[in-house]
């Protein structure tokens, strides 16, 4: 078993431009951490000099251990190991650029989050940044995949390899680019060292645009003739500034930006209370007698990636081809019946998160103690899963009370990806993806009827 100083490596997690990251254990605890090495090209040695290196790369550290935000990714320790300094980061297996599904072909479509989400997720890295700014910090570098997200769906800022204080300049070669492409403000691909806190708020601003589109802003569309669905006109000119390419015309602060937010989301819930006061759901089609075409799959499979789209039936964002109309009935006992796959289904499932060998346990107890009066429970499979997922296409849809509880937005099936990995699936973004068997999701246990 390899090691990096005390902490038994797992995992790769990534490899960046100037160090890379690990999944690793703690000594004793066992406790799942990140570890950040700084393991820099060659080329950037011989142009720097590693003791500058060696400077930038602790100075990250220092500036992550210095700050104390909610939504700011903390560091627990710094060391080295065989002359290389590395530190220590609270691990979460998601991040924003997984649940929009960006790739790095950056520029093809990505998946679009509910409305809702994106005012959660953009609320939470305002207000990140404003904690950063406030100390004189500029990010530089602000991206989906740098956006954490923890089990309780919290936003958590992090990777400062690139942040500065304002006023610093940067001791590296001038042609050197700093940010990502896409995300970085114009200013800063032309002076990386001249950028004040608007270009992380550009950076925000094109975020909040591919969440809510999919895309990523086009200069002479954005925020003009583009409408966003199921949004308005107001949204238009709030995204218009927010990627605006002068900084004059952007918002001037993470605060400014955040209240204008806010007033956008205080007006989505005074028209979505409007809209929901007169709605009138459809009545529930259902199929009648179920037939041998929703019989869903129900063993569990090892699939690997390559294979799992075709095999679940899944798009290129892997979110389902084929959607169900369900018949649900609501019983008693905490389950609900699906008459149209003929799955009997938990209401609610793990009261919380658990791993993937905790979800077998919790069905091992579910059995034992006959709930429901069933002793047949198990894992669902992906297929199975996926059979409940919904898509809100207009505002109405958010007046419709869910069957199921919603707080349980990510959940285990019973398909491996490999002997340490397995596929769950995301019920408030509706897509399959994969996570080590150490990750925390939910359940929701399923049986067949007889």
């Amino acid at each position: 078993m390899r090691y990096i100083g005390r902490y038994r490596i797992q995992g790769l997690l990534g490899k960046g431009g100037m160090a890379t990251v690990y999944k690793v254990e703690m000594p004793v605890t066992d406790k799942v951490v990140a570890l950040k090495l700084m393991t820099p090209p060659s080329l950037l040695v011989d142009i720097m000099g590693e003791e500058e290196l060696k400077h930038l790369f602790i100075s990250e550290a220092v500036t992550m251990t210095g700050l104390h935000h909610p939504n700011i990714a903390d560091v627990w320790d710094v060391d080295e190991h065989d002359g290389k300094p590395f530190f220590i980061m609270e691990f979460y297996c998601n991040n924003l650029g997984l649940f929009i599904g960006e790739t790095f072909r950056v520029e093809e479509r990505s998946r679009v989050l509910e409305v809702e989400k994106v005012f959660h997720y953009g609320r939470q890295v305002l207000e990140g940044l404003a904690c950063l700014h406030q100390a004189g910090i500029i990010h530089r570098d602000i991206k989906p995949y740098n956006i954490l997200i923890t089990d309780q769906d919290t936003v958590k800022i992090a990777d400062f390899g690139m942040s500065k204080l304002h006023g610093d300049p940067f001791p590296g070669p001038g042609n050197l680019k700093v940010g990502s492409p896409f995300y970085a403000a114009p200013e800063q691909e032309q002076n990386p060292d001249d950028v004040d806190e608007r270009a992380d708020l550009y950076s925000t601003g094109v975020m909040l645009y591919r969440m809510l589109t999919g895309e990523l802003p086009d200069h002479h569309a954005a925020g003009g003739n583009k409408s966003i669905t199921i949004l308005d006109e107001e949204w238009d000119d709030f995204l218009r500034v927010a990627v605006a390419k002068n900084p004059a015309e952007r918002f001037q602060s993470a605060g400014d930006m955040l209240h204008k937010l806010m007033e956008l989301e205080k007006r989505w819930h005074e028209k979505k209370e409007n809209v929901c006061r007169f709605y009138v759901p459809p009545e529930n089609e259902t199929t009648g007698d179920p037939d041998e075409r929703n019989i869903l799959r129900s063993e569990a499979a090892k699939i690997k990636p390559s294979k799992a789209r075709n095999y679940f039936g899944l798009d290129n964002l892997w979110r389902p081809l084929a959607r169900f109309t369900n018949d649900f009935e609501t019983r008693e006992g905490g389950i609900v019946v699906d008459h149209t796959t003929k799955l009997i289904w938990q209401q609610a499932g793990t009261p919380y998160h658990v791993t993937w060998e905790q979800a077998h346990h919790y069905i091992d107890r579910l059995n034992n103690d006959s709930f429901a009066g069933r002793q047949n429970w198990r894992l669902p499979t992906v297929n199975e899963l996926t059979s409940l997922l919904t898509v809100k296409m207009d505002i109405g849809d958010y007046c419709i009370d869910p069957i199921f509880d919603s707080s349980k937005k990510w959940l285990w099936s019973a398909d491996r990806r490999s002997y340490v990995a397995a596929w769950y699936v995301s019920m408030d973004m509706g897509f399959v993806a994969w996570q080590d068997f150490s990750c925390y999701n939910y359940l929701r246990a399923v049986c067949t009827a007889k």
